[in-house]
Parts: structure tokens; sequence; C-alpha cells
């Protein structure tokens, strides 16, 4: 069983959540922009959570499945589509032998995920599969997917063979059946508005770049990447000049350089960065800050350190109750 890539598109690679353990040699944690989508996908079909997926950026990427396969497609809506016909997300999906899923783009936010019953049959690379592209590491043969590449699947388990019989007692005339039912997840990747703490240096800024911050519009520049995002805007002062040695960075911390844009590091950051940080995404809204694209625009919110935890515990809560739920097989693929 494989999957064959058509169209690469824009950018598509293999990633999962990510190779943890290994920031203190330098190495780069990467793995999924929009975790909780990639996490989702997983659940729809029966894998682990943390399997590797394909992540689609944007536009243009065509693969096909060369075996009957049960997928699920989340994060943002590209506009999916199989053999010519709208494909919907946030649900299992079975595809017949020799469908075309393609993405063209344009509904709204930046990456889609592609899980698949099993899971891809490639080696780990320091405990992941994720793609590190400036590294040469991890994913398919150390990079973005390429026209002509043949990605081995794993072997499915129970509960993927179950759900893919049933759905294919729906088909009828298209290439694919897709559940009734669906996770109304979308609120988690969609909006405007990211909500954040303070960061470790907000205290530096002036008092105009503190108001700034939580009061004025950013917009995603064209020069963003699975790094980090730059950002356009009220220009961002410190109150006085001074050194900061490197320190620490997280997925969603908000650094502010010289220039007084502010940077948004996102899945491939550095192990440590030197400019001061303002502000830190509350993990619970980085799916949002993942599906922006250059020319979006962005507010931020500030919250407390309470406040983000228990949004997380909230969302965690629903995702459990999604396991439980299939699991216990509560919910028909009929």
């Amino acid at each position: 069983m494989s999957v064959h890539i058509i169209r690469p598109g824009l950018l598509a690679t293999i990633q999962d959540l990510g190779r943890y353990g290994f920031q203190q040699y330098g190495v780069v944690v990467g793995g999924a922009m929009d975790s909780f989508s990639l996490r989702l996908a997983n659940v729809l079909v029966g894998n682990e959570e943390g399997e590797a997926a394909i992540e689609v950026t944007m536009m243009g990427t065509s693969l096909q499945f060369k075996e009957d396969t049960l997928i699920s497609i989340t994060g943002g809506n590209l506009n999916p589509v199989i053999d010519g016909s709208p494909v919907p997300s946030w649900r299992p999906v079975f595809v017949k032998k020799d469908a075309v899923l393609s993405f063209a783009g344009g509904k709204f936010g930046c990456r889609a995920y592609v899980a698949v019953a099993g899971g891809f049959s490639i080696p780990n690379v320091m405990n992941s599969k994720s793609t590190y592209i400036r590294g040469e590491i991890g994913g398919f043969k150390g990079r973005a997917l390429k026209e002509g590449d043949v990605i081995p699947l794993a072997e499915e388990n129970s509960f993927s063979m179950k759900a893919k019989r049933a759905l294919q007692k729906k088909l009828k005339h298209n290439s694919f059946a897709a559940a009734d039912w669906y996770v109304p997840f979308e609120r988690y990747v969609k909006g405007k508005v990211v909500r954040v703490l303070k960061g470790a240096e907000f205290e530096e800024f002036s008092e105009l770049a503190q108001k700034q911050f939580f009061e004025q519009e950013f917009q995603i520049t064209p020069h963003s990447d699975r790094m980090g995002y730059r950002l356009s805007g009220p220009s961002l002062q410190l109150k006085r000049p001074f050194e900061l040695l490197s320190e620490a960075v997280a997925n969603g911390t908000i650094q502010v350089p010289s220039d007084g844009n502010p940077i948004v590091l996102l899945a491939d950051r550095q192990t440590t960065g030197g400019y001061p940080r303002i502000g830190q995404i509350a993990m619970v809204d980085l799916p949002i800050m993942a599906q922006m694209k250059p020319g979006d625009h962005i507010r931020f919110k500030e919250i407390t350190l309470h406040e983000a935890e228990q949004l997380y515990i909230e969302r965690e809560k629903e995702m459990k109750q999604i396991q439980t739920a299939l699991l216990l097989k509560e919910w028909s693929f009929e």
C-alpha cells in the first residue's frame, strides 16, 4: 500500500508532533505547524495521535492512493476534491483505489493535514518522522515531497478496517464515501485574534509599545515560513537599549528585533533567541497562528497564565471525549 505524489504543490511534507529531547544539541523540534489538526486527523482514522501525516501548504498538492484507503483531512479548508468532487473535512473518508486527492486552495487557512490509516512506513530519525528541510533529516528522504514520490503505508488497525468496511458500503458513484458525522473543531484553527501572555521582557518595552502590541493590528509579511512569521505594523520600541543573552524560546514566542517589527517563532524555530520577548502565544491558539498566511491581519489579546491553562484543559477534554467515543464505538459509520 502506498501514496503517490502527483504534484507536491507549494509545499508538502511529512510531519508528526516533532523531535523532542535534542534541543540541547541544537536540533530543532519541528513537527506540524498546526499540531492540534494533525492530532485530530490521526484520531479520526484510528492512529495514535502523534503519527505522521502529510502537511499540505496552501495549494497545488495532488496525491493518488494505490489501494482502498481510509483517510481524514483537517486544518485549513484548502478546497479538497477527490477525482473532481468536493470532499468534506473533519471526518473519516473511505477512498477507492487509484483515486486522486487534490487541493486547489482559497477558502480559509494555510495548511491542511492528510492522515492515512496506519500512518506512513518510513523510519524515525531521533524519535520522529517529521521533516526538517534545512537540516535534511526526517520525513521522506529528509526533504519536501516531490512529483513521483511513492510513500509506503503501514498496516491498519482493527478500528480502521472496521471503519473502512462500513464506509465502503455507502459508496455509490463517487470515488469516496465520507462519514455522515464530523467533529466541529474548525473553530480552534479559525480566527483573527490570538491570545497572548506577556513575555519575559515585556516591561522593557515603552508604554506606547505595550499599548500598541495589544491594541493595534499586525500583518503577516511574505518573509514568513515554518521557522517564523515576520509581522508588520506599529514599530515596538524599547524604553532604552539593552543587551540580552540568548535565551530559550518556544513555539509561539514573539520576539522583537531592533527594527520594532515582531517575529513569531513557530515549528522550525531555533533553539535559542537573543531578541527581547514581548509575548508568548497561548498553546490553545497556536493553530490559529499556524493557519495564517502572508497578507492576513491579526490582533493580540492579553490573557493570564491561569486563563491559558484553563483554555488548554477544556480543549484537551474535548479531544479526549472524541477518542473515548470512537474507542467505545458510539459513533456509527453507517
